[in-house]
């Protein structure tokens, strides 16, 4: 194996397939075209004497070499990266960025509009592009660039990717004020006779509370499954469905709440994902600092709310 003389940039398409199990795709990232990703390919399996890659159904599948020597080239070209990133000067008020967020509507009803009228003040030429990637995705979407943060539960746990929490909730029993349960004393029995909406990303699965009814032998009613908390919230004031969500959100859509009589459900945590190649880039940097800053202050002014109520 002779690397004296190897080009460095094989090293950043090697990064690349082994991120998308994909050739054509690997240079899309890139910004080259699939013969020339191939061509790289072929000189890197000569360098190392490996086929590095192996052609399956499920894509480009990395061989045990591959796998051996992926850390170290995302070590060499992250420190690479650093270096470049840490020459660069981010001035808030001449900045013309756009910064892609992955959140879901209930993150964005509570992050956005205190963070533009941040932006305004802060950068008034900065641009946000709020949407949410697949979970499974993430990780891929923030290795590749496309996504600059995801803001989401604490479930990544790729060592690529780095987070800090950022607010942390309760969940209740939600439903429309005057609903003939809007009562004190709330029970189980109460909670099972109702019929719910159920909030969730995914087409099918549980939710936590499902999870701590199954572990009790039993079930709640779902008669309307949604990815969005918004709409949802809409259905509750002409119904007499209930919802259980974060408390954040019923005070916010002044819906009734009670305590929700199901142990073992556990907080609702919000975290900030970011992947480490950026880690030390001034301008993802500042952007982190102002998003936890900010849910720093909505925390504080949740807690004085519910102290003076």
């Amino acid at each position: 194996m002779n690397l004296t003389k190897v080009d460095l940039n094989l090293f950043i398409v090697f990064d690349a397939i082994y991120t998308e199990a994909n050739l054509t795709r690997a240079g899309q990232i890139v910004g080259i075209t699939q013969p020339a990703v191939s061509n790289a390919l072929a000189r890197l399996r000569e360098t190392f004497n490996d086929p590095l890659f192996v052609r399956t159904a499920q894509g480009m599948v990395p061989t045990p070499m591959a796998q051996n020597i992926i850390g170290s080239v995302r070590s060499a070209l992250s420190l690479l990266r650093i270096s470049v990133q840490e020459s660069r000067i981010f001035t808030p008020q001449q900045a013309n960025k756009t910064y892609r967020i992955s959140m879901t509507d209930l993150t964005e009803a509570v992050i956005l509009p205190p963070l533009f009228q941040r932006l305004r003040r802060l950068a008034p030429t900065v641009q946000i592009e709020s949407f949410l990637s697949k979970r499974r995705e993430t990780t891929k979407e923030l290795a590749a660039g496309r996504l600059d943060f995801a803001v989401d539960a604490p479930l990544n746990t790729d060592p690529q990717v780095r987070h800090v929490k950022l607010m942390e909730d309760r969940y209740v029993c939600a439903m429309r004020k005057n609903h003939p349960y809007a009562k004190e004393k709330f029970s189980l029995d109460d909670y099972l006779a109702m019929t719910h909406i159920h909030i969730s990303s995914r087409r099918s699965g549980l939710g936590h509370v499902d999870l701590a009814l199954g572990k009790m032998g039993i079930q709640r009613k779902i008669a309307l499954r949604s990815q969005h908390y918004l709409m949802a919230s809409m259905v509750l004031q002409q119904t007499d469905m209930v919802m259980t969500v974060p408390e954040r959100f019923a005070r916010r859509h002044e819906l009734h709440y009670v305590h929700l009589p199901v142990n073992d459900v556990p907080s609702v945590e919000t975290h900030l994902y970011w992947h480490e190649s950026t880690d030390q880039d001034p301008a993802n940097r500042w952007m982190r600092e102002q998003m936890i800053e900010l849910c720093q202050h909505v925390t504080a002014h949740e807690k004085v709310m519910d102290k003076a109520s």
